[in-house]
């Protein structure tokens, strides 16, 4: 009795700790969408090089031993994938930029009048490969990002911080990001049983013997949550007055197309001045209609994670890089967009390689989780 005793207050200890130190799954999002905004202003590619490192390192010290965290390698193995297709689509359907240095010429293949601008094979040359490297690590650099905040946060938990108005919405997207990484992990989990059993998992054979198992779980975990969802009332609603209603639709509609056309006046150089303020309205009057529609989904959270000063760090840090690369980009374009004609080797530009370190700050503000002795 007494051991219970003990193990139990362990285990109310424990998830006080983690309760008490556990980052909101929303500041993981975006800190993330901080680092993938800033890859979308740099083509250099030391720049995204050192992104990708940052997102790498945060992601391998606080990555947990969860289903869904472990997409993040096949995240890095897609984003591999894409610069080598890009580079050989370049190869062989060629490029817009001239070149002078040719590496090595494929055999071309004649095409008809009505298919000019494309051609089939020719010369390859070292500006047109670099070039086309350069586009496809920035690519790759966004799908590392994402990748990152699928390791992080944790689905569920994102789900319990939506609004009430986006629960529906948020319950799909929920089920398809988690899709992926439970796959994973059953191919994952399959292929290891097959190697103790002495059969073979790789190559066509394999992959066929694994693929049937693997839909079978896949259907079985999809019954069953579907099962759960019809249990807790999903899709249920609460009755709502008509204005509530009429309202609801008016600032959700409203906010949505200030939002729009502060965008635009923020990217216009003739909407400068009305740009911000109308982007502001349309955001307040959004978030108003948000909340007011979730009226309509009655439901409780339970044990709803903390948005403290660690998921303000964190999300300042991303939005910090973020915006130092966009202000980077504006005053020295050259640095974050380096030439490839003539051909050069692109430069390292001192202050906004130091903006990127920023996105560090989540290994220094935030615990990592470590085991409880049992």
């Amino acid at each position: 009795m007494p051991d219970t005793g003990v193990r139990a207050a362990r285990t109310t200890v424990a998830a006080g700790r983690r309760t008490r130190f556990e980052l909101h799954p929303g500041a993981w999002w975006l800190w993330s969408l901080g680092l993938g905004t800033a890859a979308t202003r740099t083509t250099n590619p030391l720049l995204l090089a050192l992104l990708m490192a940052v997102a790498g390192h945060v992601v391998a010290v606080h990555r947990s031993s969860a289903p869904w965290a472990r997409s993040y390698t096949a995240f890095a193995k897609l984003a591999v994938a894409v610069l080598l297709i890009r580079l050989a689509f370049t190869a062989v359907l060629g490029s817009p930029v001239p070149g002078t240095h040719v590496l090595f010429t494929l055999p071309e293949i004649p095409l008809p009048a009505w298919a000019q601008g494309i051609r089939l094979g020719g010369p390859v040359s070292a500006e047109a490969l670099l070039f086309s490297g350069y586009n496809g690590l920035k690519l790759a650099a966004l799908l590392v990002c994402v990748g990152a905040a699928n390791a992080l946060a944790s689905p569920a938990k994102l789900l319990k911080s939506l609004p009430g108005a986006l629960y529906e919405a948020g319950v799909a997207v929920v089920v398809a990001l988690t899709f992926a990484p439970h796959l994973i992990a059953d191919v994952q989990r399959l292929r290891a049983a097959r190697r103790l059993r002495g059969r073979p998992d790789r190559g066509l054979r394999g992959l066929f013997q694994v693929g049937l198992p693997v839909l079978e779980g896949a259907l079985e975990r999809s019954v069953a949550l579907a099962a759960a969802m019809d249990a807790r009332g999903y899709g249920r609603t609460a009755e709502v007055p008509a204005p509530v209603r009429r309202t609801t639709t008016a600032l959700t509609l409203g906010g949505l197309l200030g939002v729009c056309a502060g965008t635009y006046g923020l990217l216009t150089a003739e909407g400068g001045v009305y740009g911000m303020p109308v982007l502001l309205a349309g955001a307040l009057a959004a978030l108003a209609g948000l909340r007011l529609g979730g009226r309509r989904s009655p439901r409780t959270r339970y044990r709803p994670a903390p948005w403290g000063v660690r998921a303000w760090l964190v999300t300042g840090s991303g939005v910090a890089v973020a915006t130092l690369l966009a202000l980077a980009s504006v005053r020295d374009p050259g640095a974050l967009h380096p030439g490839v004609v003539p051909l050069a080797a692109p430069a390292l530009p001192l202050w906004p390689a130091a903006a990127i370190l920023l996105g560090l700050l989540p290994v220094l503000v935030v615990p990592q989780d470590r085991k409880e002795p049992s």
